[in-house]
């Protein structure tokens, strides 16, 4: 029989190897927009982010499984932090893995639209995704310490900082967004402003993923005294 600490062990241990994933894929997009500006191994870097798109779908699956399949044995007693948070914590899996559907996403499309990599809007975009690509480092620390936070009922968790840097990240996208926009309308030598409004929402859609994900932690967190979601400790 396993025991409650083992079944905690299992969660983080696949959580982390789930989030290092997630953080190989994203890690590509700036990497994958610099290599189409530059007429480089970019549909290479397509298929590694696809290879890694559908590991991370199997990771899930694992992750989810693990919570569902568990019983009362495995996770220990009733009232556990996991035990109680379960739906809310399967919800915060499948939105992780949003973030690696959605990478994909991004690329596929710039395979096909084929904009112009050398005006300021795509430049825009390549900030954004650098911008997103910190945003993912961070949530996996943040994520980290939420589920080692619920796994371990005597341990105490602050991940104010994490989350305050994350939200900071994402409203410099938001305004890298409204730049791109604004620019591909406004100058005439941007053909086709349609292409980079509508590559610039995918982006922005990525980072507000991201942002929620923190807001979901938040929420869960607010019943669990011992996982600090605020930047000054409270």
């Amino acid at each position: 029989m396993s025991t409650d600490a083992d079944f905690g062990e299992r969660l983080e241990s696949q959580t982390v190897a789930y989030l290092d994933r997630i953080d190989d894929c994203v890690a590509l997009l700036p990497r994958a927009l610099d290599e189409y500006a530059n007429d480089g191994p970019y549909a290479e870097t397509v298929d590694e982010i696809a290879a890694i798109e559908s590991e991370c779908d199997d990771l899930v699956r694992g992750l989810t499984a693990l919570i569902t399949d568990a019983g009362p044995d495995d996770i220990g007693l009733l009232n556990t932090r996991i035990n109680f948070n379960e739906s809310a914590l399967l919800d915060f899996y499948n939105e992780l893995d949003v973030v690696a559907n959605h990478t994909e996403r991004i690329v596929q499309e710039v395979a096909m639209m084929r904009p112009d990599a050398g005006v300021e809007p795509f430049g825009d975009m390549r900030e954004m995704a650098g911008r997103i690509a910190e945003m993912v480092v961070l949530l996996g620390d943040v994520a980290e310490g939420f589920v080692r936070g619920l796994a371990r009922t005597d341990a105490t968790e602050s991940l104010g900082e994490g989350i305050e840097s994350i939200r900071d990240l994402e409203s410099e996208c938001d305004d890298l967004r409204n730049d791109a926009i604004e620019t591909a309308f406004a100058d005439d030598a941007v053909d086709q402003p349609l292409v980079y409004r509508e590559l610039a929402i995918l982006l922005d859609e990525l980072a507000n993923t991201i942002e929620d994900l923190t807001d979901r932690i938040v929420v869960i967190a607010s019943k669990e005294p011992g996982i600090v979601t605020d930047a000054d400790g409270s």
